[in-house]
């Protein structure tokens, strides 16, 4: 059996699937076209997120039987065309977890100390201790936009700085949240009471432009977002608009809706903070994914277990 490595991961995964007498194979980098002309070669696909898997990439590989996503979100996978070819699609949701909720919290210190530009200043040889005046996150309100095991250690940290932190989950029980010490709200409560809201839901049309003007709207006013889920989740747009008026005090975003971002409506704002798609990039959590990914795609093909799918009850 032939399993493609299409995205850049660590050896590992490399490694345990020739250890498993898999035949491993990594190319890196390819256009669809490229992707499209290959992928009738191998049994499986591992990717992480600069590959998509359209219907026309699935339909050409006509030996797939299993395409893993090393990390959360599935996305990038036509998950019905894969279904339909009675391809296994799995992920790996455990392994990134830590390092994607440290950097939502360090995103949020961020913006309550304005680091990255009063580290810019400083750079510059400028000593502009008034311009970068923060606010503590001590005692402050933090809402979290799904509570599932990222947005669960993001409240688990933020308890431990002292902050009040408060839930919305549609499928969380409130029993679950009161247990870890967060109050479970209805969305709009959390709109209303939230001076910082952190966002950890996935990709779906129920998600897709959720922080938009009308819920904007709802906020406190001087609210800080951050965005370490998806870009799909906002209406970029309309947050520009209220990062402009004051209504939203700042944004820190790893995530953008179209992705690489070289351009961006956001550049150059001095209340919004960027990172480049970077909330799961440490040495850490890329071990890990690529091992679960290995393992998992190693066990469906050599012995039909199958774990952490998106549509095992249909394949």
């Amino acid at each position: 059996m032939k399993v493609l490595i299409a995205d850049k991961s660590d050896n590992i995964c490399e490694k345990i699937l020739n250890e498993n007498g898999i035949e491993a194979v990594v190319k890196t980098g390819m256009t669809p076209e490229e992707l499209k002309s290959c992928v009738a070669e191998y049994d499986g696909i591992v990717i992480r997120s600069a590959t998509t898997l359209t219907k026309d990439i699935i339909e050409a590989g006509t030996k797939l039987k299993a395409a893993v996503r090393a990390g959360i979100g599935v996305d990038n996978i036509d998950v019905p065309a894969c279904t339909e070819k009675k391809i296994l699609v799995m992920n790996t949701p455990l392994g990134n977890t830590v390092s994607t909720a440290e950097h939502a919290i360090a995103m949020m210190m961020a913006l309550c100390r304005h680091i990255p530009q009063a580290n810019q200043s400083t750079h510059a040889g400028k000593w502009e201790k008034k311009k970068f005046g923060g606010i503590e996150a001590y005692d402050k309100t933090l809402g979290i936009v799904g509570l599932g095991t990222i947005g669960s250690i993001v409240a688990d940290r933020a308890l431990g700085l002292k902050m009040k932190v408060i839930a919305y989950n549609p499928s969380l029980t409130c029993e679950r949240a009161q247990g870890m010490g967060v109050e479970c709200v209805s969305l709009d409560e959390l709109y209303k009471r939230s001076d910082f809201i952190s966002y950890h839901v996935s990709m779906r049309e129920t998600s897709k432009g959720m922080i938009n003007k009308e819920a904007i709207a709802k906020m406190k006013d001087g609210v800080r977002i951050i965005n370490c889920a998806r870009g799909g989740i906002m209406n970029e747009p309309d947050i520009k608009e209220a990062l402009e008026s004051g209504k939203i005090a700042g944004l820190a975003t790893d995530v953008y809706v179209t992705e690489p971002a070289k351009e961006h409506i956001f550049f150059g704002m001095e209340n919004v903070i960027l990172t480049p798609h970077i909330a799961a990039s440490t040495k850490e959590a890329q071990i890990n994914v690529a091992k679960q990914a290995a393992e998992q795609i190693s066990d469906y093909l050599l012995n039909g277990k199958k774990t952490n799918t998106k549509n095992g009850d249909k394949v």
